[in-house]
């Protein structure tokens, strides 16, 4: 795993969104054991903040949980496409929801890569690798 980020893709920044305080602390943690030490975390409890975060941030990949509460990841997807200033940041879709159809739906939106919970750091490269 040691080598494979840097062949891939520079990360230096990367906006986790999820309502639980808990899981972004497990995705970070994964992030980090995937080789992704040196990267800025800024994580946002649901996508309303997320937008507004990214008002003056900015971020080389999105992860982003679907069912949060005020704006969900479809809702934040649909608005990050629509900006410029967001536009061709990638967004990777993390969900228990993870059936055939709702990945199909959530790439068709604009995600770059969805992940089937649970979470970890060899299925976050795999998404990665999808991305470069």
């Amino acid at each position: 795993v040691d080598d494979i980020t840097g062949e891939r893709m520079q990360l230096s920044s990367i906006l986790i969104v999820d309502d639980s305080q808990t899981s972004r602390m497990i995705t970070k943690r994964c992030f980090e054991i995937a080789g992704f030490l040196d990267a800025t975390y800024v994580e946002a409890e649901n996508g309303t903040v997320a937008l507004s975060l990214l008002q003056d941030t900015r971020v080389d990949l999105i992860f982003s949980d679907l069912k949060m509460p005020k704006m969900d990841g479809f809702t934040l997807i649909r608005k990050l496409k629509l900006a410029d200033s967001t536009r061709n940041i990638p967004i990777i879709v993390v969900s228990s929801m993870g059936s055939d159809v709702t990945i199909r739906r959530l790439i068709d939106e604009g995600a770059s890569a969805a992940i089937k919970k649970p979470l970890n750091p060899e299925k976050i490269l795999e998404a990665i690798g999808t991305l470069s």
